[in-house]
């Protein structure tokens, strides 16, 4: 790597927290300023879920701490509630602050707040509201998924993209519930490219593939062997099907032109904010056995994000 690169790095750090997830809404907005960055991966240790009211490195294991060390950067991007102690450190150095959900204390301390509109957050000149949540399925990894994944291409349309999540804190996806699914998007009477996640469970994917039996599809279940096809499957889904408790796959989906369905799998009040923004916005449809395709553009705003911040001069 050149000195030069690495000088440029030194100036734009993302903080990525452990969680892939988490860790996305930042590496999304960085990869669209189309500078080179430095990541941070973040690792937290036994004092990290206090609610610290200063900045501090507190959080974070001794390894994690050795890596935050000068020439400080010009730019912080992080997301999640515990890298905010971090980025505020950092801070107190210099760098201007680009953070990613909200923050619970010091938002004062951030240059820009990007915050999802179905948290209704108070207008302030360093809050931008966006819908949804920050992600990396840019329109170029889309068209490197679909040159990668052609013989998705061959199977009949209209292709139903399935993404099936779980409750975040439970026992998986209802194997009844996730074969209702398979079977209603198998409805629409083409194929369906189903895939379930981490919190989705076997009996679900097992449940799914019983559901698709005679159908043209395509099933990945969560840690099978051979890569993944999940951007694949947004890439040449006519619609997409995605399990509400989801806010990550949710938003990545809005950067498809597929239409879009939300399968309401949860009672959770804040993803049912989040829904009712798509709805309200004519992004999304709530799912069922009636629904049928509609026309929607795609949203991006990691790239209305990083615009945002080309704009301030900061990048």
């Amino acid at each position: 790597m050149t000195e030069a690169i690495l000088r440029a790095e030194s100036r734009l750090w993302v903080l990525a927290d452990p969680r892939a997830g988490t860790a996305a809404q930042a590496l999304g907005i960085a990869e669209r300023l189309d500078r080179p960055f430095r990541t941070i991966p973040l690792e937290w240790g036994r004092l990290a879920g206090l609610p610290w009211p200063w900045p501090t490195r507190a959080g974070l294991t001794a390894s994690a701490q050795a890596r935050l060390v000068a020439p400080w950067p010009e730019l912080v991007i992080s997301a999640g509630r515990r890298s905010v102690p971090v980025a505020r450190w950092l801070g107190r150095r210099g760098a201007r602050l680009v953070h990613c959900m909200r923050p619970g204390t010091g938002a004062a301390d951030f240059s820009l707040l990007v915050l999802g509109r179905h948290d209704a957050p108070k207008p302030a000149g360093n809050v931008l509201p966006i819908l949804g949540a920050c992600h990396r399925v840019s329109p170029a990894a889309l068209a490197r998924a679909r040159a990668e994944w052609p013989a998705l291409g061959a199977l009949p349309g209209p292709r139903v993209a399935l993404l099936l999540g779980g409750a975040v804190r439970g026992q998986g996806l209802d194997p009844a519930l996730a074969a209702t699914l398979a079977a209603q998007a198998a409805g629409f009477g083409g194929s369906v490219l189903a895939t379930t996640s981490r919190r989705s469970g076997e009996g679900a994917t097992a449940a799914v593939a019983a559901a698709l039996q005679g159908v043209p599809h395509r099933l990945h279940g969560w840690g099978a062997d051979g890569p993944n096809p999940y951007l694949g499957f947004l890439a040449w889904a006519d619609a997409i099907v995605v399990t509400g408790d989801s806010v990550s796959m949710l938003s990545e989906a809005l950067a498809t032109r597929a239409a879009l369905f939300i399968a309401e799998t949860t009672d959770a009040p804040r993803h049912r904010r989040l829904w009712q923004s798509l709805f309200d916005s004519g992004q999304a449809r709530p799912f069922g056995a009636a629904a049928a395709l509609f026309d929607r553009a795609p949203l991006d705003e990691p790239a209305r994000v990083a615009a945002e911040i080309r704009a301030r001069g900061w990048a």
